[in-house]
């Protein structure tokens, strides 16, 4: 991590060099974000909601100044080498350039979070979204994955004595789990061996090697044993053979190469059908939510992100019959590429030996190269289909926890219902709970209870109701819709709105509820959830997990792991952007700070209590389980209150001077420049607030900020 240089601090009451203190270097941890990126318009084709344009490589220049190209050079030891790089690899499938990517490796191997890369070192990673991180955090783990397990394999066959150097270099040539499983997979344990292995045992291998090197010399006459199964005619010599180079063409890393590239060139479609036993053992209803894939066929280059999780479903329901379609022009230029090119024998082959060559290759692309391919394209589709669902999931969660918070207003919540009666919450502006009640709008007692109503909006001066979208939702929107039109509420001029109620049910069961809200009943509880999201969205959704909000589809149809990493970070992110104030914020908000995890927050809360309130940020390294890591991760993300504190030191009796605005992380100025050498604050220094800490300028950055701001004094 790149340290920045020390400047010479100056302390504000003594002379300053205002020249030297303008050309001081601008600081990449406070700069302004600069967006130097051009907006691609939408492809009509694209009709997902908020969806952002495909990533575009973006130019060497740098939005801000000149970018920091490396951390060290481009070439990254990884823990398991293999034959490719993975800086290039992760930059080809991410669209990231190289040197953003070995900055990444460095900085994710150093174990920094996403909104700390983002915010605080933006100039190592070419000012990249943190939605860009993510996806290049998940192709790194995947990348890694494959490694980690080509090596252990390696292990376990060169201990079982099955490891060549033919197959040694296969292994450390794949690149996807896919193509480790297609080499791999005649030497797993239990198989009965693949034809070109039984071949081997059989001693056939000479003869195939010898077609392709030296085939004058070979006579497959001689390898006949009548009294051995495989080998008692030509025929059962030739179909060994056959076997051999079938596998060898297959496992090619330059054959297979150009397989993939003829495809990339051709039409290649994936096609689902009804199937034939679908009418009998599944439900009718389930059966018509697939009709329009009942005859189905599309380019796998077109098809969308939904309609592969479609199929993918109806597969698994055994509903559709899925498969991918090759033409029949990839087939026959790829075998001919392969005899009179890649394969073309050293030297003049008999006619009866030229018909081995032809059927080796099309055995091996019916046998082995097309499933392979096809395994590869479904893998693939997939793949990035789940990822695309896990990111919508993700902008949807986003936009909803960032959405603007109704501030200083009294909110009666609404948790509608029939029979139970409606649940109602008034909460303060703070967020108290002022009053809750139940009220039965729909049973009959309309009138009677309007005026329940009426007499608690007066009482409490409640002139927003918050609707939540469950069962009755239209019946009471209607309800208070028809008294507010006949402004039965005056003098208030009351509003309404509805919201979504996801999740409300969960929490309000759940133990964090019944920890903040002991005394109340969990269906009253939900009225004050409901309550609380449009208050403040961001605090309160956090306490529910964010799959439970219901904010995409194909929810149980993706990775599981991947949709809650996904969405943790997600949450991560924007409550640190937002930032909290760590003196009145609660645990389960604190918790979701970059760098900070239950344990941690749980300590900074029982610090509180028993310290009393944080007055500047540097009080966070006496917390237990803070050390300089966690520090730099969180500090740029928490907040203070300056007049709270200001408040709370006077009370102190603390008599802060002029030249003490400033904490240790600041300044120290006055003995720094007399040259003593420093040492640790008193405990009145913990008592000395800093201006800066309600901003998000990182501590890292202040002695360089402070001279800023005496440069701007001097010149007013």
């Amino acid at each position: 991590m790149p340290v920045l240089p020390k400047k010479p601090e100056v302390c504000p009451f003594q002379g300053v060099n205002v020249k030297n203190l303008e050309s001081d270097e601008k600081p990449s941890t406070s700069a302004p974000v600069v967006e130097n990126q051009v907006k691609h318009e939408k492809s009509e084709e694209d009709f997902a909601f908020d969806e952002p344009p495909l990533k575009k490589m973006k130019s060497a220049t740098s939005p801000e100044g000149k970018p920091v190209k490396s951390l060290g050079g481009n070439k990254v030891k990884e823990e398991f080498e293999m034959n490719w790089d993975i800086v290039q690899v992760l930059s080809d499938r991410t669209n990231v350039e190289p040197w953003v990517c070995a900055n990444l490796i460095r900085l994710f191997k150093e174990e920094n979070t996403i909104p700390f890369i983002v915010r605080y070192r933006k100039e190592l990673i070419n000012n990249l979204e943190a939605d860009a991180l993510r996806e290049v955090q998940q192709t790194l783990e995947e990348l890694r994955t494959v490694a980690k397990k080509t090596h252990t394999m390696i292990q376990k066959l060169k201990k079982e004595g099955k490891l060549s150097g033919c197959l040694f270099t296969s292994l450390l040539n794949c690149r996807t789990l896919e193509e480790l499983d297609h080499v791999t997979t005649p030497y797993k344990m239990g198989s009965k061996g693949t034809k070109a292995q039984r071949a081997k045992q059989l001693g056939l291998e000479p003869a195939a090697l010898s077609l392709l090197q030296s085939p004058m010399a070979l006579n497959l006459f001689s390898y006949i044993r009548p009294n051995t199964k495989g080998l008692a005619n030509i025929q059962e010599v030739e179909a060994g053979v056959q076997h051999i180079l079938a596998d060898i063409f297959a496992k090619d890393k330059d054959t297979l190469d150009f397989i993939r590239r003829l495809c990339q060139q051709r039409y290649i479609c994936i096609q689902s059908a009804l199937a034939k036993v679908s009418s009998k053992n599944s439900n009718e209803k389930d059966i018509d939510k697939f009709q329009i894939y009942h005859e189905f066929s599309c380019n796998i280059k077109n098809i969308q992100h939904h309609q592969i999780l479609a199929i993918n479903r109806g597969e698994n329901l055994k509903i559709l019959t899925v498969k991918v379609n090759i033409p029949d022009g990839v087939k026959n230029e790829f075998c001919w590429w392969c005899v009179n090119e890649r394969w073309r024998p050293k030297q003049f082959l008999k006619p009866e030996l030229m018909r081995i060559l032809r059927n080796s290759v099309e055995d091996a692309y019916k046998r082995l190269i097309y499933p392979l391919l096809c395994r590869e394209f479904r893998s693939k589709l997939t793949s990035d289909a789940e990822k695309e669902s896990v990111m919508m999931f993700g902008r949807n969660l986003r936009q909803l926890l960032l959405t603007s918070p109704v501030r200083g207003r009294t909110l009666m919540g609404v948790d509608p219902g029939y029979k139970h009666g409606c649940k109602l919450a008034i909460i303060s502006p703070t967020s108290q709970i002022l009053h809750t009640d139940i009220v039965y709008l729909h049973s009959g007692q309309g009138f009677r209870e309007a005026e329940k109503i009426k007499r608690l909006l007066l009482q409490f001066s409640c002139s927003t109701v918050v609707i939540g979208n469950g069962t009755a939702c239209r019946e009471t929107e209607a309800y208070f819709a028809d008294l507010i039109m006949k402004k039965y509420f005056a003098p208030l001029d009351v509003v309404y709105c509805i919201v979504s109620e996801a999740g409300a049910s969960i929490y309000s069961v759940s133990p964090e509820a019944s920890k903040e809200m002991p005394d109340l009943d969990p269906n009253l509880r939900s009225a004050v959830s409901i309550a609380r999201r449009v208050q403040d969205p961001l605090a309160e959704l956090v306490k529910i997990e964010p799959k439970h909000i219901g904010v995409g589809m194909y929810q149980h149809d993706v990775s599981q792991t991947l949709l809650k990493a996904t969405l943790d970070s997600v949450v991560e992110e924007c409550v640190s952007f937002v930032g909290v104030d760590i003196n009145i914020c609660s645990e389960i908000l604190l918790r979701h700070i970059a760098g900070l995890n239950a344990t941690r927050a749980r300590n900074i809360i029982e610090w509180r209590e028993k310290n009393g309130p944080f007055i500047n940020r540097e009080q966070l390294k006496e917390v237990k389980g803070l050390g300089p890591k966690t520090f730099q991760q969180c500090a740029g993300f928490i907040r203070f209150n300056q007049d709270y504190i200001k408040t709370f030191c006077s009370n102190k009796k603390t008599q802060l001077g002029s030249h003490a605005l400033f904490t240790k992380a600041g300044t120290q100025l006055t003995s720094e420049k007399q040259g003593k050498k420093k040492s640790k604050p008193t405990p009145s220094a913990s008592y000395q607030p800093n201006p800066l800490d309600q901003t998000c300028i990182h501590p890292e950055s202040y002695s360089i900020d402070f001279k800023r701001i005496i440069v701007f004094v001097l010149k007013k």
